[in-house]
C-alpha cells in the first residue's frame, strides 16, 4: 500500500523543481494528483513524466497569485476528483526571477514598491488564496486534511538581498503556524518544509558556488545542494498520516546549513 492511498492532492508549482518532484512521489505513493502552474507546457512535461510511470496527472495552468486563478485551480481538482485531502503550496519565485523581473531580488532600499508587491503576491498571497479555498472545501467534506507549504530557511534568517523573498517566506511560516492554531481541532494540519540550497532553476545562479570547494564548505556542511526529490520526501511525510502529530511544525531540510551558520 502507498502512504497516500485514497488521497487527492493539489500541488502548486508542479511544472518544475520541488513541485514536479512532489507530484511524482505523491503519485507513486497512491495519491490522485492535480498539478497547477502558470505555464501549461511545463505541466505537460510533468504529466508526460508521470504517465511514463503509469500515473494519471490532472493539471490546470493558472496564475494562483490572483483570486480568479486560485479559484480556477480549486475548481479543477474538484472537477477531476471531487475532493481535496492535501494541498502542497510549492509555487514561488526565487533568485532566478531577477532575470525575468529585474529589481525583484534586491534589498529594501533598492526594491521598488511594485516589485515588492509582485514577489509577495507570487510567494505569499498565492499561499493564502489556495489555503483559504482548501480549508473551506475540507470543511465541506467534513473536516480533516493536510496543508504543506514550501518556504525557505531564508524565512527565519536574513540575507543581504532578496528582502521581499525573505519576508514572503517568513510570512508563509507564520501563516502556517496561525492556520495550525485555527484549524487543527478540525483535523486540518498545517506544516512547513524549509529548504536550503536546492538544485532547481529558482537558485540556479547561486549554485555555481558549489563548484569552489572553499565556498561550498561555507554554503553547506554537505558541500552540495539538495535535490528536489529530497525536499519532496519531506513534503510527503508531512502530507501523510505518519505526520498525524505534526501541526505548526517547520521541517528544515538544508544539509546542515543553519546548524552551522545560526
Amino acid at each position: 500500500m502507498g502512504r497516500l492511498d485514497g488521497k487527492v492532492a493539489l500541488i502548486t508549482g508542479a511544472g518544475s523543481g520541488v513541485g514536479r518532484a512532489a507530484a511524482a512521489i505523491f503519485a507513486r505513493e497512491g495519491a490522485r494528483v492535480t498539478g497547477v502552474s502558470r505555464t501549461a507546457a511545463a505541466l505537460e512535461e510533468t504529466g508526460a513524466l508521470l504517465r511514463q510511470k503509469g500515473h494519471d496527472f490532472g493539471h490546470s495552468a493558472q496564475d494562483i497569485s490572483l483570486a480568479p486563478g486560485a479559484e480556477a485551480a480549486m475548481a479543477a481538482v474538484l472537477a477531476q476528483h471531487g475532493r481535496i485531502d492535501i494541498l502542497l503550496n510549492a509555487a514561488g519565485v526565487g533568485y532566478s526571477w531577477q532575470r525575468q523581473s529585474p529589481g525583484s531580488m534586491e534589498d529594501v532600499a533598492a526594491t521598488d514598491p511594485a516589485k515588492w508587491d509582485e514577489v509577495m503576491r507570487i510567494n505569499l498571497t498565492s499561499c493564502y488564496l489556495m489555503s483559504r479555498l482548501a480549508v473551506q472545501q475540507m470543511r465541506r467534506q467534513g473536516g480533516g486534511g493536510a496543508l504543506v507549504h514550501v518556504a525557505s530557511v531564508s524565512g527565519f534568517r536574513g540575507l543581504p538581498r532578496a528582502h521581499a523573498y525573505c519576508a514572503a517566506k517568513a510570512g508563509m511560516i507564520n501563516l502556517s503556524n496561525a492556520m495550525s492554531c485555527a484549524y487543527v481541532a478540525e483535523g486540518i494540519r498545517s506544516n512547513v518544509v524549509a529548504p536550503g540550497y536546492i538544485a532547481t532553476g529558482m537558485v540556479e545562479s547561486l549554485l555555481e558556488g558549489f563548484d569552489d570547494p572553499a565556498q561550498a564548505r561555507q554554503m553547506s556542511p554537505m558541500q552540495r545542494p539538495g535535490r528536489p526529490e529530497e525536499i519532496a520526501a519531506g513534503c510527503l511525510f508531512l502530507a501523510s498520516d505518519e505526520a498525524s502529530y505534526c501541526s505548526g511544525s517547520v521541517l528544515v531540510i538544508d544539509g546542515g546549513m543553519t546548524a552551522t551558520q545560526g
